[in-house]
């Protein structure tokens, strides 16, 4: 009996133990899971602060560069740094910028072009030049090779009726193109007239005409 009832206190100590451990560990909170979903919520938000922050970055960068790109156009077009009075001192807005850029390339391309015609007239004008040197060169070998040759037969009446001849004809023309209501005109149309009739082909027609000429009255 001592033995019986020692081993039922036993077992009592024993069952109370269990039902302890049971209940606390029943009443303890999983922490493990608690933990789990913590980190996940905390990168779920991380994850979108990240990608609100590279958001924002991009787009501040954009500005940035939008903003550089009208300073540069502000600071190489020469309209826009000019003071404008209609609008005092206040900046240049976006539009005024970019209209002003649009006046200042319009403005270069009619500069290009008339620059294109003035090397186009220019080169004309050499190669002209470079014709009557040719021709110039040629006519004094002709006088240094025979000095005598053709001296004393023309007179000098024959030689001004060749400049009257050239000169009347030129003249004919000269004042059919010549306007006189002003300075510029004039200047404006002798340099048309000289471009148009004095080309060394032109020349050289007009010379021959006259040759022809003045050959049929002598002979």
């Amino acid at each position: 009996p001592a033995l019986f009832m020692e081993n039922a206190r036993k077992g009592s100590i024993v069952s109370r133990a269990n039902s302890i451990g049971s209940t606390s560990a029943s009443s303890v909170p999983n922490t493990d899971d608690e933990d789990s979903d913590y980190h996940q919520e905390t990168y779920k938000e991380s994850y979108k602060d990240r990608r609100r922050r590279a958001h924002i970055q991009a787009e501040q960068k954009r500005r940035d560069a939008i903003k550089k790109g009208y300073d540069d156009l502000q600071a190489i077009v020469p309209t826009c740094e000019q003071q404008d009075f209609s609008i005092g001192s206040q900046k240049l807005s976006k539009a005024i910028v970019l209209q002003k850029t649009i006046d200042y390339i319009q403005f270069l391309h009619k500069e290009k072009k008339k620059q294109e015609e003035e090397v186009s007239t220019l080169r004309k004008d050499v190669m002209a030049l470079k014709i009557m040197k040719v021709n110039y060169e040629q006519i004094v070998k002709a006088h240094q090779d025979n000095p005598n040759e053709g001296k004393d037969q023309v007179s000098d009446e024959v030689k001004f009726n060749v400049f009257q001849g050239i000169m009347d004809s030129l003249f004919q023309s000269f004042n059919a193109s010549i306007s006189v209501t002003s300075f510029q005109e004039l200047s404006a149309c002798v340099f048309s007239w000289i471009e148009e009739h004095c080309k060394p082909q032109t020349l050289r027609d007009i010379v021959i005409g006259v040759l022809h000429q003045l050959k049929s009255q002598l002979y």
